[in-house]
């Protein structure tokens, strides 16, 4: 994939940079900055040329890319719009106006002017953070499985230059952090990307032990389903009886912080094909099932992020992989299956099987005593008509981990929506036959699927992220990453990192 180095500039002459990209933010209805107007007599008055011309409008997230000259090979105008309304949407639209553009450029670097932009300390290093973020996702092409994959882009540095906004120093650790996140978003997408005869549960876990190769700090263990078995994780397993591959319970624990410290946790679901088991899906956009280890693969991006940035705190996450896929073997509508904490399920429907996976990987992971524990999961088709694309449904048994996770949505741009998590709901998976049933009838789905959960977290701090509408996009198609970033920064501000 992709790579990119950042770094933060002083340039006190604008016209005696070298880049091959100088990147300037133009306002709409205003004169050209200070440096547009330097760079303007290098380069013979081409920038004010476009402008009075009327072929670059400013308007927000616009951009109109001039051939330089000498040192400077190439200026790219991205508008802004109206300065007095330059908010935080504004300011992602330029951030990912750069990312786009530069992804299609000849460019191998750049630098950008931030410094004119009027923005007070913690809105500039913000910035740094999210373009940062905005360029090597925009970096990032599906390759794998093609056999002839679009050019690699030429892009290799990134430099800003913030003026006095902010110091050098704060500018960079910014940009490094949000590049950091971005390769966590990238790895995300990769692997829920991948075609389902590719990444298994065996492909998961072998690229966690790769991803421990790479970062002393992580350590990687795999259950097998013998392991498992012994467990008593019968509602795991009861998912992939069905399937010639073998489910894999995979742990990853970052160890950034004192050994005495207890962890962060993250429980991601990881069915890499839903076929539905025997209560079989719709041919339609079945294909897309390939994505329902979305949640696993933010685990994955989130995990890779937090060794980037060597967060000083410790974290566990434990990925549920398994297939679910109908045969003679597989677990049928009405069987009862035991799960680890010794709790029945009814499974009425083989095709709410996320839930089934969760939550014994939700009972394993109480053993570390964790601080908290987040889950995440493409688990319902009832959130995506609840809640769209733009915002993941979040339900937590506390408050303050809820409002946590919700503010670090907000900061990232990767937004969540909390979700009733009321007692009202647990009577509709009531069951004849078992304790609990594992679906809820057809009202209130994806709450009640939350509910199924909430009665294997009992004894922590707990969230349930349901991403089924926010994992991919299904025009043009491709996984989206999310919510890595929210997680991310959710962990950086438990370690103080803000």
């Amino acid at each position: 994939m992709a790579t990119l180095s950042v770094s933060a500039r002083q340039v006190s002459d604008a016209g005696s940079a070298r880049t091959q990209c100088a990147v300037l933010p133009v306002f709409a209805g205003k004169q050209p900055t200070a440096t547009a107007r330097e760079l303007d007599k290098v380069l013979g008055g081409i920038i004010k040329s476009a402008l009075d011309l009327g072929d670059f409008s400013a308007e927000k997230g616009k951009t109109l890319l001039l051939p330089g000259n000498g040192a400077i090979k190439r200026v790219l105008l991205v508008g802004c719009g109206e300065a007095r309304s330059f908010d935080r949407p504004a300011q992602i639209a330029f951030c990912e106006a750069i990312g786009r553009t530069l992804r299609e450029s000849k460019a191998a670097d750049a630098l950008v002017y931030t410094g004119e932009l009027a923005l007070e300390e913690a809105d500039s290093e913000w910035l740094c953070d999210f373009l940062a973020r905005s360029v090597i996702t925009g970096l990032y092409r599906y390759r794998q499985t093609l056999s002839k994959p679009a050019a690699e882009a030429k892009l290799k540095r990134l430099a800003v230059n913030t003026g006095r906004a902010l110091s050098p120093a704060r500018a960079k650790a910014a940009l490094e952090a949000g590049l950091a996140t971005g390769l966590g978003v990238n790895t995300a997408r990769e692997l829920a990307n991948l075609p389902g005869n590719i990444c298994t549960p065996g492909y998961l876990a072998r690229e966690a032990r790769k991803l421990a190769r790479r970062y002393p700090k992580l350590a990687v263990k795999v259950l097998s389903e013998k392991q498992m078995k012994e467990l008593g994780m019968g509602s795991l397993l009861s998912v992939s009886a069905g399937s010639d591959e073998q489910a894999q319970l995979i742990v990853m624990e970052y160890k950034g912080g004192s050994k005495s410290a207890k962890p962060y946790a993250l429980v991601g679901k990881g069915i890499t094909f839903d076929s539905g088991g025997i209560s079989l899906k719709p041919g339609a956009k079945m294909d897309e099932m390939k994505y329902d280890m979305g949640g696993a693969a933010s685990v994955f991006g989130t995990m890779h992020a937090l060794c980037e940035l060597e967060l000083p705190i410790n974290t566990v996450a434990v990925v549920a992989a398994a297939e679910n896929m109908p045969s003679g073997g597989a677990t049928k509508p009405g069987d009862v299956v035991t799960s680890m904490a010794g709790k029945t399920i009814e499974v009425l429907n083989t095709d709410a099987e996320g839930r089934l996976v969760l939550c014994d990987a939700l009972t394993y992971v109480g053993r570390y005593k964790p601080l908290a524990v987040v889950d995440i999961a493409t688990l319902t088709g009832a959130c995506v008509v609840a809640l769209g694309s733009h915002a993941a449904g979040l339900y937590a048994n506390d408050d303050e981990l809820a409002g946590e996770l919700l503010a670090a949505g907000t900061t990232a741009h990767d937004r969540a929506w909390r979700m009733p998590l009321w007692e009202d709901y647990q009577k509709q998976l009531s069951s004849n036959f078992a304790d609990v049933a594992n679906i809820g009838g057809p009202e209130a789905g994806s709450v009640t699927a939350a509910c199924f959960l909430a009665r294997f977290a009992e004894d922590y701090r707990w969230a349930h992220l349901d991403i089924a509408g926010a994992a991919w996009n299904s025009s043009p198609k491709g996984a989206t990453g999310r919510p890595v970033a929210l997680l991310t920064r959710y962990l950086r501000d438990r370690a103080g990192n803000r």
